[in-house]
This record gives C-alpha cells, sequence and structure tokens, in this order.
C-alpha cells in the first residue's frame, strides 16, 4: 500500500489475554488504524449496540479496510446445561457468536466495499466440526453446549463463505480462521460457577502456557492471512488454507441459512 495511506481495522473481543487484543497489537505496530471493542463498548447480542457502534464508527470514517470478528463466548464449559440457554429468544451461543457477529458485519458492510472491497476475518474454532446441520437449521435436537457452540461457528464458517461468493467481485475478501490452540482467557467466563474447576484451570495455566500457543502466536498467523491479497477468501486453520468439516460444504444448508438469517435482520431492524 502507498505510504501515506490510512489502512483502518476494527477488531472485536480485544479483551485483555485475547487474540482479538494480540491481533490489534500487531496492526497498530504496522501502522493501522485500529479501533478495538469490548463488551463495554459493543454487546453482539443487543441489536442496538450494534447499530449504535456501526453508525458511531461510520460517523469517524467513510471506509473500513478489516474487520476481524474476534468477540464470541464459550459458556458451560463442564456440560451441565440440560437445556438450551435463551437470549433474545436464540441459544445463547447462537446469538452471541453467529447472530451477533452477522448483524456488526452487515451493519459495517457498505464501509468494507466503500473503499473498493476490504476484508472479513470470522475467527472460529476447529470446534466447528462439532457442529450440526440440524442445529444449524433450527431443527429439534438433543442438547449439548458444546455443539451448540460449535455450530455457531460452523455458522461462521458458512458466512464467510456467503460473503465471498455474493460480494467477492467487489474485491471483499472473506476468511473464516481457526487460530489454533490457544491459551486464552475465553474459559474463564465458561466456569464462573464451577469455583473447583475454575480453581483447576487455574493451577493447570502454567502448563497450559507452556504447551498451546499464545495469543501472539496466533495473531501472528491471522494478521498474515488477513493483511495479505494474496490470499484467497476460505478457511484456514492458523495461515494455512484447508477445507473446513463436510457439514460447511453444504450449499443447500447455506442457502436456507441465509434466508432464514436475513429474515431475522429484516425483522429486528
Amino acid at each position: 500500500m502507498s505510504a501515506g495511506v490510512t489502512r483502518r481495522a476494527i477488531v472485536t473481543g480485544a479483551g485483555p489475554r485475547s487474540i482479538g487484543r494480540a491481533v490489534a497489537d500487531a496492526l497498530l505496530a504496522d501502522g493501522w488504524e485500529i479501533t478495538v471493542t469490548r463488551r463495554a463498548t459493543l454487546d453482539l447480542a443487543d441489536r442496538a449496540s450494534v447499530a449504535a457502534f456501526a453508525a458511531s464508527y461510520a460517523g469517524r470514517a467513510d471506509d473500513l479496510d478489516l474487520l476481524v470478528n474476534s468477540a464470541g463466548i464459550h459458556l458451560d464449559l463442564g456440560s451441565r446445561w440440560k437445556q438450551p440457554q435463551l437470549l433474545d429468544g436464540h441459544e445463547v451461543h447462537w446469538r452471541t457468536n453467529y447472530l451477533g457477529t452477522v448483524d456488526l458485519t452487515t451493519a459495517l458492510l457498505p464501509l468494507l466495499l466503500g473503499g473498493g472491497g476490504g476484508t472479513v476475518v470470522h475467527v472460529v474454532s476447529q470446534l466447528h466440526e462439532r457442529g450440526t446441520t440440524d442445529q444449524l437449521l433450527g431443527r429439534p435436537v438433543a442438547y449439548d453446549s458444546w455443539a451448540s457452540y460449535g455450530t455457531s461457528k460452523l455458522g461462521l464458517v458458512h458466512h464467510a463463505a456467503l460473503l465471498a461468493e455474493r460480494y467477492g467481485d467487489q474485491g471483499l475478501r472473506a476468511l473464516s480462521v481457526h487460530p489454533g490452540a490457544v491459551s486464552t482467557n475465553i474459559a474463564n467466563r465458561g466456569l464462573e460457577t464451577r469455583p473447583l474447576l475454575r480453581r483447576l484451570r487455574n493451577l493447570a495455566l502454567p502448563l497450559e502456557r507452556r504447551t498451546l500457543m499464545t495469543p501472539e502466536e496466533s495473531a501472528a498467523h491471522l494478521v498474515r492471512i488477513a493483511t495479505d491479497p494474496s490470499a484467497a477468501s476460505g478457511y484456514y486453520r492458523k495461515s494455512r488454507p484447508l477445507d473446513p468439516a463436510p457439514a460447511a460444504a453444504d450449499l443447500a444448508a447455506r442457502a436456507e441459512l441465509a434466508a432464514t438469517t436475513e429474515a431475522w435482520l429484516a425483522a429486528t431492524r
């Protein structure tokens, strides 16, 4: 990019010891203009919060080069929930990780396209392999919180592919990225009601941090492909392109998911 040209990025989920924070720090060090969010500034499960954030950003910048959707939740790590926990009428992981992220991306899409095409990165997980098409499309299934988390990430893999299909000819790149096994604070919220497991995790943290990637190591991979215009849209593990789970290749499911998501966006706008 030419000297003097401002490169703008939004990175969500940039709390302490998070992948989002490490990505933002790396981009900032490379000269990017960065806007970061945490739940206090952007609540993905609140449409008014999403709309307010997008409007505020649009009032300060007329284009956006990169959106890194790193914010998300993974609750009930101990698999205690027997019924789905609902938020705004939807399973909590689906409402936050999938619908909230799609809502934000849709609101910012004009800015991403306005400069001739930007890049969207959905930070997903290898656990998208545990997601199911039945749950993705709202069919009755036996509840499992880990599968629900995986389904929310499966939905984002589909959404990135859909963005590439619809807007690739306008210069938009859309990536879904499994960041690798990383030691972050995301598990802490999932253990808030499990004090014994929380203590055990704290005891295991030194080993976890020796065996897993740091947020900074993971962020280096993500930033590499997010800022490389030759990296094609698709699914990546760290910075390596791979095929996602077979369920992510179900084009009929993707079309049905797109229709139901667009109906939700329209109905609640």
